[in-house]
């Protein structure tokens, strides 16, 4: 039985820290479900470590969907989380609540979207309706980047004041966790300690209840961007690139494929074909 929304609440009150990873595709998602991560979430992210956008605005509603099945059909012991992408919820409620259950059809257990105190209406809204919902403050990618740029939040006291607000709002509007992206940790750790849901940090201290980072990320796997709160556990981009280019060698110098690597016919059978075929 995989992890529920209650499970991950429930991880806060005993004092529990939570490993979010981001997920996109089956091969991944099944590699981290079996080390026990609490939460996959499959973010729109995805449009720009697996698509090659320049950021999430262009990720669409059929391609999250994609995404989502993926992921789900890997997991047996995570959370599965998907994130409503740009424009999938912010026009009205009524799309928000659409789009919501297109990923949980799609197979995900809850859905994740950005904003603060204007869009509590739209998440109370989806949860009503029995969806599970993590919300998403600090820094937004879908629209943040379109007015301040790629800026840490928080970082003077009416800009905290409103972010700790907002996190209120989202914790009345029903939210399981909110996610705390690029917040100062001082910030962090005040909206962590006030409010009843687990804070899943990324770029925003210790003190959350639980962390997320994007795998391609923490695997090395995705250079353009190189975010300071990254800890990156392993350099795949430069071992993938070694095993490509040997391969290269190998198939240029005729090393590769070897005998090992290809099938033969029984001697009999290619003597009878040969006398045939003249």
């Amino acid at each position: 039985m995989h992890k529920t929304p209650r499970d991950i609440i429930a991880k806060k009150v005993a004092g529990k820290k939570i490993s979010v990873v981001t997920a996109y595709d089956y091969s991944l998602a099944l590699l981290c479900d079996r080390v026990g991560v609490d939460i996959l979430l499959v973010g729109d992210s995805a449009g720009m470590v697996v698509l090659g956008y320049d950021n999430t605005i262009p990720v669409t509603m059929t391609q999250m969907q994609i995404f989502t099945e993926a992921v789900s059909r890997a997991r047996e012991n995570a959370l599965v989380v998907g994130d409503l992408p740009f424009m999938s919820y912010q026009a009205n409620v009524s799309d928000a609540i659409k789009n919501s259950g297109k990923l949980i059809k799609a197979g995900a257990d809850a859905v994740k979207l950005e904003g603060g105190i204007e869009m509590a209406d739209t998440i109370r809204a989806i949860v009503d309706i029995g969806i599970p919902v993590m919300g998403h403050i600090g820094l937004q990618p879908q629209t943040t980047m379109l007015s301040q740029g790629y800026r840490v939040q928080g970082k003077t006291k009416e800009s905290a004041k409103k972010l700790i607000e907002s996190a209120k709002a989202l914790e009345e509007a029903g939210v399981f966790s909110i996610t705390l992206e690029m917040v100062t940790s001082e910030v962090a750790k005040i909206i962590s300690e006030s409010v009843s849901v687990p804070t899943i940090g990324i770029g925003s201290g210790k003190n959350c209840d639980g962390q997320v980072l994007v795998i391609h990320d923490m695997l090395g796997m995705y250079d353009k961007l190189k975010p300071k709160f990254v800890k990156r556990y392993l350099s795949l981009s430069k071992e993938i690139t070694k095993a490509v280019e040997l391969y290269k060698k190998d198939v240029e110098s005729g090393r590769f494929p070897g005998k090992e690597n290809w099938f033969s016919m029984e001697k009999s059978e290619l003597d009878a074909l040969r006398e045939e075929i003249g």
